[in-house]
């Protein structure tokens, strides 16, 4: 992985995207991040941070497209990177997004493939394909919508603005606003808390959540009621009910 970097520390997977100066989403770096996030499948790994050098991504090589232009492959162009971005978003474990400098188009989807977002004081997000006369196609018209509602998601899509840091925590894209030098240590900490909790039971919330939206009720209560019979037979639910039997504090173990 030459444009990405891997690191563990405790129980924590740090991906760091590294292709100067912007983080361009080429194809090389999407594969990167896609052998990191196989990486951090790990059971060792309870968290994952995820984050760029100086800027999180500025979007797709635009390079990419142009050579489509001239290709007969009939592969879809955005599938490679909407690939990655669920595989992000499917990881049994929380991941943080630590978004400095721009996350705009492909970074930003990226981003969104994460259960929180952490945006320095620097941070531009945005989704500004409809500059290019195109739109989209790795989440941005699904998972916007999903965090700042249908109508928010639809101006930010449709005019391509830029967002900065306050505004993108008010509109519930990002979580929590940082100082730039902060950022990335303010989410390998909080990472780390996480990833002493109950792992199952994270990402039980986070598929109940997932697969419940937009549902009937009924039927989202179905997958809630899946999700819990799933988590309520694994170890870190006996640990966790026996110790608030006994007045104790739990050690969770992810499993």
């Amino acid at each position: 992985m030459s444009l990405v970097h891997y690191e563990i520390v405790d129980a924590v997977a740090k991906i760091t995207l590294d292709r100067p100066p912007v983080n361009a989403l080429s194809g090389e770096l999407i594969a990167d991040i896609d052998e990191a996030v196989t990486r951090a499948q790990s059971d060792d790994i309870r968290a994952v941070v995820i984050t760029g050098t100086k800027h999180f991504a500025a979007g797709a090589d635009i390079k990419r497209f142009v050579d489509a232009f001239d290709s007969d492959s009939d592969e879809p162009i955005a599938s490679t990177l909407s690939g990655v971005v669920r595989r992000l978003e499917q990881l049994e474990k929380p991941v943080i997004a630590a978004i400095q400098g721009y996350a705009l188009g492909g970074g930003l989807e990226l981003a969104m493939g994460a259960d929180f977002r952490y945006v320095g004081e620097s941070a531009k997000v945005g989704q500004p394909e409809i500059l290019l006369g195109i739109i989209p196609g790795a989440g941005g018209t699904q998972r916007l919508q999903r965090l700042a509602g249908y109508q928010v998601a639809k101006e930010l899509n449709m005019s391509g603005r830029q967002v900065g840091a306050e505004e993108a925590v008010a509109l519930h894209i990002a979580d929590k606003v940082c100082a730039d030098d902060e950022l990335v240590d303010v989410a390998m900490a909080d990472a780390a808390r996480w990833a002493t909790g109950p792992t199952k039971a994270y990402f039980a919330v986070s598929r109940a959540m997932s697969e419940g939206y937009g549902r009937a009720i009924d039927e989202a209560m179905m997958v809630e009621r899946d999700a819990f019979e799933m988590v309520f037979r694994t170890d870190d639910a006996k640990t966790g009910i026996l110790a608030f039997v006994n007045k104790e504090k739990p050690d969770f173990r992810g499993s």
